[in-house]
Parts: C-alpha cells; structure tokens; sequence
C-alpha cells in the first residue's frame, strides 16, 4: 500500500468513527440495542435472523425490532426476512464488502429510533473488512458454522478480538462433519479470552434459547444505562 492509499484509507476510518460516534448517541439516547451480526458467506446468519425474528414476534410483549441487511448484489435476504412483519431494509452495496456509518446513516433516516428496540444489522459476508468499521453498535457478533474450519479464530483474529459474542451455528450438523467444537471455542478464546460463546441451531428445538437469552439480558442492560462501546483498535 502506497503512502497516498494508506492516508486515504486513514481519513475514510477516522470519517467512520465520526459517524460510528453519531450513530452510537442516537442509539444511547433512545434506549436501543444494536448488533451487528457478522460472519464468511454461508455461516448462517439470514437463517439466524429468520428464526429469530419468529420467535420475537411470538413473545409478549412483543419487541418492536427493525433490521438493516447488508449485500453486495440483490435484496434476497430483506424480502426473507421482511415476511415477519418487522421493519427491514436491504443496503445493497454494489461490490464494497463491509458496511460502513455512512450506509447506515443514510438507511436509518426515515426510521425513529425511540420507536425500536433492537436494531438487527447483517453485515456482508467476510470476516476481514466489516472488522474495521464501527456502526456504532453495542456488539459485534461473529459467527462460525461447523461447516467451516474450526482454527478460523485464529486465521481471522481481528472480528474474534472485536466481538463481544461468538455464535456457534448449525451445532445439529456436528455428527456428520469433522469439526471440534472444543477446539474452535479454545481458538477463539486464544484470541480474546473473555468473549461470550454461544453454541446455536437455527433448526433444531431449543436450538436459539441461549442466543434468545442472550438478547433479552443485553437489551436489559442497555436500557439500565449501558453504553455502546467504541471498536476496539
């Protein structure tokens, strides 16, 4: 990278994180909990949000929920997502592969914050370049399926290091693939040490109750006055 590419990614970063801080008081001032969910293609997080989405709408009261979904090309996943009458908005970004403050500064727009309460945003599928952009969020969320590898914490250790929660997905395929989940909970632990980890299904029966939990004690937490944290470096 050239002194001049290296400057100009620095002034775009430092342009995020002045957004990201825009974004991060907005969300604090209306008592909103923000996730970022984030992961390499095909780990699951669509099928996450899907079944995620159903179990919200059947709890009551029922959480008022909105979600920005992030692509590189077509809206695929918002119309999956919008048949569970929640508000949902497609950021398609034509080849950029992460989302940025800007994106969702500009998505977020027409939406009042005061009238949500958890803000759901699927970041693209990488696990190297949504690391360097904060969106103002009060977690960042990896995950891994255990149709991948299970030493991916360790040849991606910036997002491992960055998220507070790590989701194991499709544990009900852990019989048919050679992945050890122990080893990949202590690969990840190898890279942040204190990081949450949640073993999940999107299919199997009770397979999100952790994850469920999860939610309810961060959006508990959010409204007793927790900040949303700036990326860590």
């Amino acid at each position: 990278m050239t002194t001049e590419q290296l400057t100009f990614k620095q002034k775009v970063l430092a342009e995020n994180q002045r957004i990201a801080a825009s974004l991060r008081g907005r969300y604090q001032t209306a008592g909103l909990l923000c996730v970022n969910l984030i992961s390499s293609p095909g780990s699951g997080k669509t099928a996450l949000l899907e079944k995620t989405l159903e179990a919200l709408g059947q709890e009551s009261p029922r959480l008022r929920v909105a979600v920005l979904t992030g692509d590189i090309q077509t809206d695929n996943d918002a119309r999956r997502l919008a048949r569970y009458g929640y508000p949902v908005k497609q950021i398609t970004t034509g080849g950029t592969c992460h989302l940025d403050g800007t994106m969702i500064e500009r998505h977020l727009a027409d939406w009042d914050l005061n009238d949500l309460d958890i803000l759901f945003i699927e970041n693209i599928g990488n696990l190297v370049c949504p690391s360097s952009y904060d969106l103002g969020e009060h977690s960042k969320i990896v995950l891994l399926s255990v149709t991948e590898g299970d030493d991916k914490p360790l040849k991606y250790p910036s997002i491992f290091f960055k998220s507070d929660l790590f989701l194991l997905t499709k544990i009900d395929l852990l019989q048919y693939v050679p992945f050890d989940a122990d080893e990949v909970e202590r690969n990840a632990r190898r890279i942040h040490e204190g990081m949450e980890i949640i073993r999940s299904s999107a299919t199997a029966p009770g397979g999100l109750d952790q994850w469920l939990t999860w939610l309810h004690a961060k959006l508990a937490a959010v409204r007793a006055g927790e900040p949303a944290l700036a990326t860590k470096a």
